[in-house]
This record gives structure tokens, C-alpha cells and sequence, in this order.
């Protein structure tokens, strides 16, 4: 019978060895993916490790899980940064791979249950609303009749995609024919109509970050001239930002439901009051980089280090 050593409780691995042996779930070639994986190496003085998931094999009966000649298995954390280069329901199959891992006694930054509630955009909404967070209106169905009657009832509508990250996919709806004919498209692809009512932000909105539950800071996305979101994919540039203790009781409140060890909240701040739009399931280090000179991803390696020594 085959005998898998590496399935020692964490603490009993750490302790035999002085040198933590961290990886990063990542993509090669991703910038805070890289970033994280050589803070990682930096913190624990050992290889540095990027692990692409769809690269992985992992052998149920062991609990080995096999990357370029090393076995997960025998880590003892991993920090997820990605779980892949697009969103899609996909990536929840992979979050299955880690939280094998992580029930066999590998210390995973953030959980995988905690990330699974979140890659699915209707998931996160239904938590937040639980929670009693603040949030544009927002409809759910599959039924294009339903779709045009909520277009109507909120007159300039976002569509998003249930699977998506920085407003890819997402398209802008009026009341009239052309809606129909996008809706009708949109459900080629995406069965699920999620809509929500557009509302007014400015020229800018907050990422307000949280590392362990514990406040970070906050930055913010400006538009640029003429796009319709503040994403920097759209042109959007990152700007420093001080919110209100109201404003940062409100993130947290938004994010506490998800257990998260890093995280972003997304808060609009409008006429009607503010509104959160989601909270991400992997929070991003570029933002708060170059809006406050912070790093980020140095504080989330010493973060799970602790964490694992202690």
C-alpha cells in the first residue's frame, strides 16, 4: 500500500523544517501573479514557485498533486492569486483541485470555499444582499420577456455576464429594439440575464482593501473621457483616496461574510448614497501600488508566513 507522508497536519510539517515551503497559484506571465510569486520566495528564503492549475495533476487515493516535479501535497501554503486567464465555471472545477489540499491539511490563502462564493457574479450579489449591503438595483432571469420589462423599469441598464472581471463582456442597454437584439445575442452565450440598473458614479470609484479583515487602504479608479466604467482596461488610471470611517465600515461589512485573507471591495460613491458593486475574490496589487506606493503582495507573503509559523 502506498503511504503519502506529505499529508501531515500543517503544523507538524512547518516544525520539521525551519524553511516554509510556500507556492503561488497563479498565471505565468501575469503581473501580480509574478509579483506575488517572488515576495513569496523573498519571505520564505526558498524556490520560488508559480503553479498553473491546469497543469496539475492530482491523484486522488495519495492526495498528491503533481506540478513540474514538486507535490503540493508536501507544501505547506499556497496564496491563490488566479485560478486561470479567463473567468468561467471552469475555475470552480479547479477550486475543487485546491480544497482537496486544503481538507488535507494545507494552509490555502484565501480558501477555496471562500473564493468558489465569489467567481460567480450572482453568487456574490445574493451574499451581499443577504448581508444587507447596499447595491444597484438588479434583476435575474432567463426570460427575454422578463430582461426587456426590467430594461424598462431602470431605462439606462448595465448587462453583465455572471463570469467576467474588469466589465469585459458587459454591454449598455436602453429601452428599445436594439434591446431585444442584444439581449437575444447576449443569451447565445449566457443563458442567465443579469441586469442592473445603471447609476450615476462620477468619475471615479473605490477599491477599498482588506488584508486578514483588517482595513489596508483604499484607492481609486478615474474614467477615462468618454467610457461608460472606471476600469483600467477602459483607460481608468489610479488615483490615492481617503474615505470616511462610514465609507470603510461599510467595505468591511461587505467583505466580512466571505472569509477572505486579501481582498478589494468595489464602493461607488453617488447622490443616492454609496453602493457596492462586488468584493473580489483575489483583490488586485496594482492599484494600490501606484495609487499609494504600497506593497501589497510583500504584505500578503509575510501575512500567510505568520500564519503558517504560528
Amino acid at each position: 500500500m502506498h503511504t503519502n507522508t506529505t499529508l501531515l497536519p500543517t503544523e507538524e510539517r512547518t516544525s520539521a523544517s525551519a524553511q516554509a515551503r510556500m507556492a503561488v497559484i497563479g498565471v505565468r506571465g501575469g503581473w501580480s501573479s509574478e509579483i506575488l510569486a517572488d515576495r513569496v520566495a523573498e519571505a520564505t528564503g526558498g524556490e520560488r514557485l508559480l503553479v498553473e492549475l491546469d497543469q496539475v495533476r492530482l491523484d486522488l487515493p495519495s492526495g498528491r498533486a503533481m506540478y513540474q516535479g514538486h507535490d503540493l501535497s508536501a507544501f505547506d501554503g499556497l496564496l491563490i492569486k488566479k485560478l486561470g486567464i479567463t473567468y468561467s465555471a471552469d475555475l470552480l472545477d479547479r477550486l475543487e483541485m485546491l480544497r482537496l489540499l486544503a481538507g488535507r491539511g494545507v494552509r490555502i490563502f484565501s480558501q477555496p470555499q471562500a473564493i468558489a462564493g465569489l467567481l460567480n457574479r450572482l453568487a456574490c450579489t445574493v451574499t451581499l444582499q443577504l448581508a444587507g449591503i447596499p447595491m444597484p438595483d438588479t434583476t435575474i432571469t432567463e426570460n427575454l420577456d422578463q430582461a426587456l420589462e426590467a430594461v424598462a423599469d431602470y431605462g439606462v441598464t448595465i448587462l453583465k455576464p455572471l463570469y467576467s472581471t474588469k466589465a469585459r463582456g458587459m454591454l449598455v442597454l436602453r429601452p428599445g429594439s436594439e434591446a431585444r437584439e442584444t439581449l437575444v445575442a447576449f443569451q447565445r452565450q449566457n443563458p442567465v440575464f443579469y441586469l442592473q440598473r445603471a447609476i450615476n458614479v462620477g468619475e471615479q470609484d473605490l477599491g477599498v482593501v482588506f488584508l486578514g479583515g483588517e482595513y489596508l487602504t483604499t484607492y481609486a479608479r478615474t474614467r477615462k473621457s468618454g467610457a461608460w466604467n472606471t476600469t483600467t482596461a477602459s483607460g481608468g488610471k489610479y488615483v490615492p483616496f481617503d474615505p470616511s470611517p462610514e465609507i470603510i465600515e461599510l467595505a468591511r461589512r461587505a467583505q466580512e461574510p466571505f472569509g477572505l485573507d486579501f481582498t478589494c471591495v468595489d464602493v461607488a460613491l453617488t447622490d443616492e448614497g454609496p453602493f457596492i458593486f462586488e468584493v473580489s475574490a483575489f483583490g488586485g496589487f496594482r492599484g494600490i501600488q501606484e495609487a499609494r506606493g504600497i506593497d501589497a503582495a510583500r504584505m500578503y507573503a509575510h501575512y500567510a508566513l505568520g500564519r503558517i509559523r504560528k
